[in-house]
C-alpha cells in the first residue's frame, strides 16, 4: 500500500488529484500538506475530509523541519504510514502574478522543490535507510518551461527555455530534480502538462474568469487580439496521466502530458460564451468580450507531444474540449457560494493592477 505526501493538494490540481487517487486507488494513503494561501481552499476537498486514508497538514514546504519529519515518520500525521512517494504540486503558479512579483515564485517552486528533495535524499538514500518499500518523488511542472514554440511540438528533450518568471521558476525546480537524480541517484520522475481545466480552479485563470465576468454581467477581458494559442487539458486527465506516472513511469525521466486541443485563445472566450447562452440558466445572458493591453511577453503557442507516455503508458486524453468545457460551466453554476467566498479583496486589487490600470 503506497502512502503519498501531496504538497500544495488543496489547490486545483492537487485537490483534483487527491480526489481521484482516493477514488482509484481506496487502499492507498494520501497526507496532504499545503500553505493554504490564496488559491488553496480546503473546501475544495470537503467531500473528502472524513475520508480515513486521508489527512491534512498546514505547513509550508520551506519549512525543512516540518518536511523532514513528515517524510520521516516523526509527525504525528504520518506516525504510522511513512510516506513512500512524494507528488509536488505545491507551488506559486499564475504568470500574471510572477510579472508583478517574482519574489514567491522563486521562494516556494524553487527553494520549496529543493526542500523536498534534500529531505527526501537525506531520508531515502541516507546510510541509515532501511525501508525497503520502492520510493519515487513526482514533480508536477508545466508545458511554460520549454517557452513558446511556432510550429510543431515540444518533445521531453526540448531545450528549457523560459519566459516568464513563473516558468523560469518551474524550469529551475525540474533542473534540480534532474541533478539529484543523476547526482545522488534519488527517484524523480518529472511530469509537464499543457493548460488544465476543470472544477476548483482559483477565477484568476482564463476560463473560470471568464465564466465569471459573463455571470456577473461584466467585460470578458481578453489579452491583445486573442490570438495566443494554448493546448488544453480536462485537469481528470492530467490526473490520471500522474497516477500512471506513479505506478509505471521511469525514475529520470520526463513525461509531456497534452491535451491534444490547441485553440487561440480567442476561440475559447467564445466557446464559452456559446456554451452560456445555449444553457437555460445562463440563455439571458449577453457576454461582451473586451481586448485589453497583452500581458508583458505573452508566449505566443505552447504545443506538447505526448507521445512518450502515449507509447510507453497508454495513456491519451479522454476529454474533448467542448465536453469539458460545458462540464466546468456547469461546475461553476452549481457552486456560485464556493466562488464568492474565494474572490477577496485582495484579488479585486489584482484583478484591477492587470486588467484596468495596465499592470499598475
Amino acid at each position: 500500500m503506497n502512502t503519498l505526501l501531496v504538497t500544495g493538494g488543496a489547490g486545483f490540481i492537487g485537490s483534483n488529484f487527491i480526489r481521484f487517487v482516493l477514488r482509484e486507488r481506496p487502499g492507498w494513503r494520501i497526507i496532504n500538506l499545503d500553505k493554504l494561501t490564496y488559491a488553496g481552499n480546503l473546501e475544495n476537498l470537503q467531500d473528502v475530509e472524513d475520508h480515513p486514508g486521508y489527512s491534512f497538514v498546514r505547513g509550508d514546504i520551506c519549512d525543512r523541519a516540518l518536511v523532514h519529519a513528515l517524510l520521516s515518520g516523526e509527525h504525528p500525521a504520518t506516525v504510522t504510514h511513512r510516506p513512500n512517494i512524494v507528488v509536488n504540486f505545491a507551488a506559486e503558479s499564475h504568470v500574471d502574478r510572477s510579472i508583478l512579483d517574482a519574489s514567491p515564485f522563486v521562494e516556494t517552486n524553487v527553494l520549496g522543490t529543493q526542500v523536498l528533495l534534500e529531505a527526501a535524499r537525506t531520508l531515502w538514500l541516507g546510510s541509515g535507510s532501511q525501508d525497503p518499500q520502492p520510493k519515487l518523488f513526482v514533480q508536477v511542472s508545466t508545458d511554460e518551461v520549454y517557452g513558446s514554440i511556432e510550429a510543431g511540438s515540444f518533445t521531453e528533450d526540448s531545450p528549457l527555455q523560459p519566459n516568464s518568471p513563473y516558468a523560469a521558476s518551474k524550469a529551475a525546480a525540474d533542473l534540480l530534480c534532474r541533478a539529484y537524480h543523476r547526482t545522488y541517484g534519488l527517484p524523480v520522475v518529472v511530469t509537464r502538462s499543457s493548460n488544465n481545466y476543470g472544477p476548483y480552479q482559483f477565477p484568476e485563470k482564463l476560463i473560470p474568469l471568464m465564466v465569471q465576468n459573463a455571470l456577473e454581467g461584466k467585460p470578458l477581458p481578453v489579452y491583445g487580439k486573442g490570438e495566443n494559442v494554448r493546448d488544453w487539458l480536462y485537469v481528470e486527465d492530467n490526473c490520471r496521466a500522474i497516477l500512471m506516472v506513479i505506478e509505471s513511469g521511469r525514475p529520470g525521466e520526463v513525461y509531456n502530458i497534452g491535451g491534444g486541443c490547441e485553440r487561440r485563445n480567442i476561440e475559447v472566450v467564445e466557446l464559452l460564451c456559446e456554451i452560456l447562452r445555449a444553457h437555460p440558466r445562463t440563455r439571458h445572458l449577453t457576454p461582451q468580450i473586451q481586448f485589453v493591453q497583452d500581458r508583458p511577453g505573452h508566449d505566443f503557442r505552447y504545443s506538447l507531444d505526448s507521445t512518450k507516455i502515449q507509447r510507453e503508458l497508454g495513456w491519451t486524453p479522454a476529454t474533448p474540449l467542448e465536453a469539458g468545457l460545458e462540464r466546468t460551466v456547469e461546475w461553476y453554476l452549481d457552486h456560485q457560494d464556493w466562488v464568492r467566498r474565494v474572490l477577496t479583496s485582495e484579488y479585486r486589487d489584482y484583478y484591477a493592477r492587470v486588467y484596468e490600470r495596465g499592470w499598475r
